[in-house]
């Protein structure tokens, strides 16, 4: 008797209900963590529910899959197109040739790491990508150019996504958005074009190690108390023009700051995250206007990065509590910025004031 081969699709039709159900499921629980108050804990499972969709998403493995391909091929391409093309594409080649090769994996390094901090806090991706920038010895300027631009692709899908889930107050993102975006391009021009690099270096050094600070302070805090939040313009200012300038900071000080006065969990994050796509939107078109993009292999590595490691936020998050996750982060910041403080050359900083009168 021959095997009726009508049955054999049915294995997998089966198998895909299952999975669209169980993505249903976790769509339902990540909604109504989104209707919640305001609290640390709701903050945290929604956190690890987004991770979890994300990691047993179809979507996301042809990404990640598709993203290591084209890696792999880029690097390939890059060793043997000179030798074999034209001068007609001699431009492209040699823009190939500088983006990838083995320098690159550093910058996919820092932007794996970072992603994977991002993905289990929801917050830290600047401040870790900036902190590791200056230790590799990117300069500020392009340190943080290209931190913005990496983050319009992440922020982008995360904002979108806010926005079709109804997470987003209309009227708190309006409070953010205007103060916000001129407090990055502010931050943006006068890194780009007034301040000193090497001026300014040991100053975002301190910056971070303060952002390090809050992010430390914000694992051993437990309770927190409903607060009236006022001068909503100013604090999105303040943490755009620190975005810009530090490289950071939109999550720890913005987010941060109105989650711990009680904001509703949904709205503070949604609104927050969507904003968050136009300050490095505004951050990334004024450094392109005053100096150009230059860092294009850190830009790249960051974007590359981040894709590869999205999925493995969950896997992290499960095996291990997030309050250790959030002290090794802080005290990695902390670390890497005063490496970077007490590696400046101070002469050579003090010449350089010196030579702005």
């Amino acid at each position: 008797m021959e095997p009726n081969s009508t049955f054999l699709p049915a294995e997998g039709t089966d198998k895909e209900k299952a999975q669209d159900q169980e993505l249903n499921k976790i769509e339902t629980e990540i909604e109504q963590l989104e209707n919640a108050g305001a609290n640390l804990e709701v903050n945290e499972q929604l956190i690890d529910k987004i991770n979890e969709f994300n990691a047993k998403s179809p979507k996301m493995r042809w990404i990640v899959g598709g993203t290591i391909a084209f890696v792999v091929a880029a690097f390939l391409i890059s060793y043997n197109i000179i030798a074999s093309q034209p001068d007609l594409v001699q431009p492209i080649a040699l823009f190939l040739e500088s983006v990838f090769n083995v320098h690159l994996i550093d910058f996919i390094l820092v932007g794996l790491a970072a992603q994977m901090v991002d993905g289990a806090l929801g917050m830290a991706y600047g401040a870790t990508c900036s902190s590791f920038l200056l230790t590799l010895g990117v300069p500020p300027s392009v340190a943080s150019a290209s931190v913005h631009v990496a983050e319009i692709f992440t922020t982008g899908a995360s904002g979108i996504s806010h926005l079709k889930f109804g997470n987003v107050n209309k009227k708190l993102f309006k409070y953010l958005l205007i103060p916000g975006m001129l407090g990055a391009i502010l931050g943006a021009y006068l890194l780009s074009d007034i301040i000193n690099g090497d001026i300014i270096k040991p100053f975002i050094s301190v910056y971070l190690l303060i952002l390090g600070v809050i992010i430390l302070r914000k694992a051993f805090r437990k309770t927190q108390v409903k607060k009236k939040t006022k001068n909503l313009g100013w604090l999105a200012g303040f943490g755009g023009f620190m975005d810009a300038v530090g490289g950071g900071g939109w999550g720890p000080i913005v987010t941060s700051t109105l989650l711990s006065r009680g904001r509703t969990a949904n709205y503070t994050i949604g609104s927050v995250n969507l904003a968050e796509f136009f300050i490095a939107l505004a951050g990334a078109g004024t450094f392109l206007i005053f100096t150009g993009i230059s860092g294009w292999q850190t830009i790249i590595g960051l974007v590359i990065g981040g894709i590869i490691a999205s999925p493995f936020a969950a896997f992290l998050v499960s095996r291990v509590k997030r309050k250790p996750i959030m002290i090794t982060v802080s005290l990695l910041i902390i670390v890497l910025s005063l490496r970077t403080f007490f590696n400046t050359n101070y002469a050579k900083l003090w010449d350089n004031i010196l030579g702005l009168f």
